[in-house]
């Protein structure tokens, strides 16, 4: 075992993902090549390192590293760039050099024994000081849990948030139970949970590792799968080849988290489900309070619907359809409605008049969508503030807690007379529950989407359960309207979900097909359309904003993973005035279209345009945004979302973005782009669907094109397989209305 001492002069290589890295250790004038697994690390950090030497055969002698620490520095060049390294927050490379150079050697004393002397030095406030404190003395505890967990491979990243998680209690936490990290820390799941456990010598058979083991399949399959619970013999099936162990080992867990209440286990149709407990929870809550809301007899209002509408028609000079004037109708007279129809069929129209007749009656409305983008465009579309699910409901904090919650609930509940969602599809069973929980009996309930759509991606398939039960009334909207009869777009939208093979490349419309003979050739092509074609047909485009490339796939050579780099070289490349920050195995850089890949409720805000409040908390999965600018002096990252709120993220939040000018179509619901383009290649059978294709292509407002294989696009056409999702929504509903509690409709 050999031991070194010395200053990181440069890094060659880091996987973000496990904290690999090959380095450059300056020890005196030698400069040594050191490999292994370092959580975190950056050039000019004095370590301690303890290793072996090993031949590569093509790079020569390294040392293999077995113990890795920090050592503070001791000389001025080294505590400079040490400081200047991005390890603290509030110092940068300009901020470190005027540090060190008033207080010399005595720098770091300063920061660690009387930090408010760091306001002598320009540019540093008691604030910036206090900030500076804290971040060193963090870094100084941070040491011995990342010397921990080092052996494990646990990257930097998340080591810090474990860190976050529990404090100095963070090695004894671990040590205990290392399967809590898969609930406590997102970004660690049970494999790398499991690691640390194995080589901890936790047992194979550990009680433990079952019960964590079951949850996680639970919880992966829900995320993936949208399932909201999985049959037991499924369950103990994928349990099984995850988990190694014999079956009976897994059914004795199942029972032990069943009687801890950490699952629930119930007998539908003659198959035993198996709940996590917030979607239990949840599917409870909304069969129940859907049905109360839906059989409450609501006040009546005094409306004369035929000449409402007719002085709509006249005011506006649009004549509805019969379909239109039944859902406009059924929305005024019921506690529930669901409006339910595809592209052109006039849904945005219906819900105009219905807002214009309910205000006529003094009926307060709320108007709400999943997405900042799809209420930014119910705003847009009915000049009045609609606001994201998650706005309505006022996440905050409560009295006493330190995780944020909706506020609006069963104890404080909206008061409005009506509530009209937008692009229901994408609402998933958690959201539907909190969302009823702040309704009462006697408020309307108005629910708009278009059920052919793709499920959400949260767990449940709302939307089509509550049409399913048969309890709810439903108006579908099947009639195609003479201003969108016209639309290539539209039109093929509904020839797709019928089954039938789009038309193509009809002259002065607006649906195109372009054939390639290979993937390579298919992203070439997409490039080129990106950056001339697309542009050349319009003076003043601006293709980050114009124009959304959408695919089926996040891997292969059209998948997200692949099309985000090559999107991004052409459309933001690198640049001496645009500052940048290697995130997970990509670069982010100023300018670059960004989405956010996990919720967050925590994080600040604050409006720089628009409707809405000033400042608030909040943002979500799958909204997006462009970096406004990158600050490497203090570490932090602008992004301005599309509904006009900035964000200021730390380095503790950077993996919850990611690059955008690719997205899945998954991740496109509820978004509508001017200009769609997506490639038509194979993939993985689960996602050659119809049902995928019609949801890529109904987000397109002016053009879409389709570019590779025609064989592709007839494949996906032709595919109406429908991943069958496991939601025990409909069977309660079923049984609640069965038990006649609820008067017959």
């Amino acid at each position: 075992m050999v031991e070194i001492e010395g200053v990181i002069d440069s890094i060659v290589y880091t996987n973000e993902s496990n904290g690999y890295t090959v380095a450059r250790l300056k020890k005196g004038r030698e400069i040594i090549t050191v490999v292994g697994y370092v959580p975190v690390i950056n050039e000019g950090q004095s370590v301690r390192i303890k290793g072996a030497w090993v031949n590569h055969p093509e790079y020569g002698q390294q040392l293999k590293i077995d113990f890795f620490e920090e050592v503070l520095p001791t000389d001025i060049s080294a505590i400079e760039k040490y400081l200047a390294s991005g390890l603290i927050n509030g110092i940068g490379p300009a901020t470190a050099k005027r540090m060190v150079d008033y207080f010399k050697e005595d720098t770091l004393d300063v920061i660690e024994y009387n930090p408010i002397r760091l306001t002598e030095v320009e540019g540093i406030g008691e604030k910036k000081a206090k900030l500076i404190a804290e971040s060193f003395s963090e870094q100084r505890e941070l040491k011995n849990v990342m010397v921990f967990l080092q052996t494990y491979g646990i990257s930097g990243a998340n080591a810090i948030k474990i860190y976050k998680k529990y404090g100095q209690n963070a090695i004894n936490a671990i040590k205990e139970n290392p399967y809590r990290l898969t609930v406590d820390v997102f970004g660690i799941g049970f494999k790398t949970a499991d690691r640390i456990a194995q080589n901890m010598g936790i047992e194979r058979a550990s009680k433990y590792r079952l019960m964590a083991g079951i949850k996680f399949v639970l919880a992966e399959y829900s995320g993936s799968g949208g399932h909201t619970y999985l049959p037991s013999d499924v369950l103990i099936d994928k349990c099984g080849e995850l988990l190694n162990v014999d079956k009976d080992l897994i059914e004795d867990s199942l029972v032990s988290l069943a009687l801890n209440k950490e699952v629930v286990l119930e007998v539908m149709d003659d198959v035993t489900g198996v709940y996590l407990m917030p979607f239990y929870y949840s599917e409870t809550g909304v069969s129940k309070r859907i049905l109360e809301m839906a059989a409450f007899k609501t006040e009546k209002l005094d409306v004369d619907m035929q000449k409402e509408i007719e002085e709509y028609e006249d005011k506006t000079g649009i004549e509805l359809h019969p379909q239109q004037k039944e859902a406009i109708k059924c929305a005024i007279e019921n506690g529930v409605a669901i409006i339910t129809g595809g592209p052109g069929t006039g849904k945005t129209t219906i819900i105009k008049c219905i807002i214009n007749i309910m205000e006529k009656y003094e009926v307060s409305i709320s108007l709400a969508a999943p997405t900042g983008r799809a209420a930014k465009r119910m705003t847009e579309a009915t000049k009045r503030e609609a606001k994201t699910i998650h706005r309505l409901l006022e996440m905050g904090y409560s009295e006493g807690e330190d995780n944020m919650t909706f506020l609006k609930d069963d104890s404080d509940p909206l008061k409005v007379g009506a509530v009209i969602i937008d692009e229901a599809s994408m609402v998933d069973i958690l959201l539907m529950n909190n969302l009823l929980k702040a309704l009462v009996p006697g408020t309307r309930l108005i629910i708009v989407g278009d059920v052919d759509q793709l499920p959400s991606v949260g767990p449940g398939n709302v939307l089509r359960d509550l049409i399913e039960s048969s309890y709810i009334p439903v108006v579908k909207l099947t009639e195609i309207f003479r201003q969108s009869e016209e639309s290539l777009i539209v039109l093929n939208a509904h020839r797709i979900n019928r089954g039938e093979y789009p038309y193509l490349n009809e002259k002065e419309k607006d649906f195109f097909f372009l054939s390639t003979p290979n993937q390579e050739d298919t992203v070439k092509l997409i490039l080129d359309l990106v950056k001339n074609r697309i542009p050349g047909f319009k003076d003043g485009i601006d293709p980050q904003k114009y124009i959304q490339v959408l695919t089926p796939m996040r891997k292969g050579v059209c998948g997200v993973n692949n099309l985000n780099i090559r999107l991004q070289e052409i459309l933001n490349p690198k640049s001496p005035d645009k500052d940048e920050k290697k995130i997970r195995d990509c670069i982010l850089r100023s300018g670059d279209k960004v989405m956010q890949i996990k919720n967050n409720y925590n994080i600040k805000w604050d409006r720089i345009a628009g409707y809405g409040d000033d400042e608030g908390k909040g943002v979500f999965n799958g909204d997006l945004g462009y970096i406004e600018y990158i600050d490497n002096e203090n570490n932090n990252i602008s992004v301005i979302f599309d509904d006009e709120r900035r964000v200021i993220y730390e380095a503790i939040n950077f993996e919850e973005l990611e690059l955008a000018y690719a997205v899945t179509i998954h991740k496109s619901q509820g978004s509508e782009f001017p200009v769609i383009v997506m490639p038509a290649v194979w993939g993985p059978p689960m996602l050659m669907t119809r049902n995928l294709l019609y949801t890529g292509i109904t987000r397109a407002k002016e053009m879409v094109v389709i570019a590779g294989s025609r064989k592709v696009l007839a494949g996906m056409v032709d595919n109406n397989r429908i991943t069958k999702r496991f939601s025990g929504l409909k069977h309660r509903m079923e049984k609640l209305i069965d038990s006649g509690i609820f008067a017959a409709r």
